[in-house]
């Protein structure tokens, strides 16, 4: 059970989903040693609510996500579909048949250097055919392994990732991983390419009853369910099978929030007519459908745009990646969720998913849009209102959702996250007596300040704004992004940023082993419909995240 926790459940759906949805868990798992080792006391963010306790066969303790996660034949590599974790080596009983029997054994995927080295880290088979695994963290699972030495940490490199089980460093529940063996993921034939495929999969008896039993598994143990965020693939048929399953939710569990982040992949090519219509019009029917279900829909990409004219991908001063690799844009986009998703994750007066959605909800319109600050321009010995006001008036943060130029909207709500920033920058550092720069300069509290910024920078819009001293972590198998600019608590070593200045989405990075620790700053707004493809404005990285919710027109 969560314990009071407000439990999310997260369905992920889609292969791209699968690589945001792999480093989102490894971005939570972090966090949680991160706080395991250092003996914290309990964080600003509850990880039950995306987490469940559980038991093994043998009796072990686990804590897994909350998960349910659809993708095709072929894409799970090396990894299990039920895990590795509730493995039962008493399995195979006796066969009464006394006839001629014949194996047939497909050849096992080589397992990637990266997880091979972390089994040896997380745990080890033992003689009695028990799989002891390492403390677990937030106080779950069995007492340390001091058999096992731990490994120097490992990036994989890029060009070892085939698939998002490639990398995902989190175990998962046996009822996790749902496989559909009539579509293929690699190959040129037997491809989930079109909505109504994607559609008519959940329309099939075996499909349908195995979602719906999992949905049970995992809702009848809650304790209080505030809902379902859904990471679904927009680009190809996996954008039909999220309309149905949103469509499912929103008809069995009446009332809960149903948070969708439609995902797309980086910039495409003009050498692929076809797929290039597939992907628009399965974007399209995507998001029609899945905002008439769901209670909230973001588009996420980095490409910049979503319709059949390429533009460059999305750009940031201090991160450097390639838009061509799921690896790089996903790790991208996991971290601009990491930090969106706070305000229904908090631990004391947490934001409900139906509310956070109500707010930035416009005359129906349920489609909002994402930016980012990354990292948040923040240099040593300066403080938030320094850095606030020399950004200026431009608005600080970069889209995410590839939605147009958002010049000819007006925001009518936002949910704005600023994390990661010690404690002792939140407010100004000058002396006593010193005539004060700006009204943020005379705030008391990071929280003050935060808000007043916000009221000045868009005194009509409706804000509602979050300041965490907890800052996103990033640890391998998180790929190098972030410039040689940065130090490694991610202050910008380089001065203040020149130019309009605009804060962003936050993490950094240096060395050999990149910390995660930095600012963040996310946003999300509501496009006009008519806008959509075209290209979108650039913005900066800082911790500090954001939802917002706009309307058409001028006036």
């Amino acid at each position: 059970m969560a314990g009071g926790a407000r439990e999310v459940l997260t369905l992920q759906l889609g292969h791209f989903a699968g690589f945001v949805g792999a480093h989102w868990w490894n971005q939570q798992d972090a966090a949680l040693r991160e706080a395991t080792d250092a003996k914290e006391t309990p964080g600003e963010l509850c990880p039950d609510v995306l987490y469940r306790s559980g038991r093994t066969l043998h009796g072990q303790e686990t804590y897994t996500p909350r998960l349910i996660f659809m993708d095709l034949k072929g894409s799970l590599n090396s990894l299990k579909q039920e895990g590795g974790l509730y493995r039962d080596t008493q399995h195979d009983a006796a066969i009464a048949w006394q006839g001629k029997l014949t194996t047939h054994k497909e050849e096992l995927h080589p397992k990637n250097p990266y997880l091979q080295d972390l089994l040896s880290a997380e745990g080890v088979l033992c003689s009695d055919g028990v799989w002891r695994v390492k403390s677990i963290p937030n106080g779950k699972g069995p007492a340390p392994l001091t058999t096992a030495p731990t490994p120097k940490p490992l990036i994989p490199s890029e060009g070892s990732i085939r698939v998002w089980s490639d990398f995902l460093r989190v175990h998962l529940h046996p009822r996790s991983i749902c496989m559909i063996q009539k579509y293929n993921h690699d190959g040129e034939a037997g491809r989930l390419e079109a909505f109504g495929q994607g559609a008519s999969i959940l329309k099939e008896p075996k499909y349908q009853e195995e979602l719906e039993d999992r949905l049970h598994f995992y809702v009848e143990e809650c304790d209080y369910l505030q809902g379902f965020q859904i990471l679904c693939d927009l680009h190809d048929g996996f954008s039909g099978l999220g309309a149905k399953a949103s469509e499912l939710l929103r008809d069995e569990y009446l009332g809960r929030g149903i948070v969708t982040w439609g995902l797309l992949p980086g910039p495409y090519s003009l050498r692929e007519p076809q797929k290039n219509i597939y992907r628009l019009l399965n974007t399209a029917f995507g998001l029609v459908h899945l905002s008439a279900h769901s209670s909230l829909v973001c588009p996420l990409s980095l490409g910049g745009s979503l319709g059949l004219r390429p533009e460059p991908p999305v750009h940031f001063p201090h991160l450097h990646y390639d838009a061509t690799l799921p690896f790089h844009c996903s790790a991208i986009l996991a971290t601009a969720l990491d930090t969106v998703t706070v305000p229904y994750r908090l631990r004391s007066s947490p934001v409900s998913m139906l509310h956070l959605a109500d707010m930035l909800n416009f005359s129906g319109k349920k489609v909002v849009t994402a930016g980012a600050t990354i990292p948040f321009p923040l240099v040593p010995n300066q403080s938030l209102p320094d850095t606030l006001v020399q950004l200026g008036g431009a608005a600080p943060w970069t889209p995410l959702s590839a939605c147009g130029d958002p010049s000819g909207t007006r925001c009518f709500a936002q949910s704005v996250v600023l994390r990661g920033l010690d404690r002792a920058c939140h407010t100004s550092r000058l002396p006593p007596g010193t005539p004060m720069p700006s009204e943020l300069h005379a705030c008391t509290t990071g929280e003050e300040v935060l808000a007043r910024y916000l009221e000045q920078l868009q005194p009509q819009v409706r804000s509602s704004s979050h300041l965490l001293l907890t800052p996103c972590k990033v640890a391998p198998p998180y790929p190098h992004l972030f410039s040689s600019s940065l130090s490694h608590q991610g202050l910008v070593l380089d001065g203040p940023p020149t130019g309009a200045g605009l804060p962003v989405l936050s993490i950094h990075s240096s060395g050999e082993c990149p910390r995660p620790w930095g600012p963040l700053l996310l946003f999300l707004l509501e496009p006009d419909a008519g806008r959509l493809g075209q290209r979108a404005h650039q913005s900066r990285p800082a911790t500090l995240g954001q939802l917002h919710g706009g309307r058409s027109g001028t006036g």
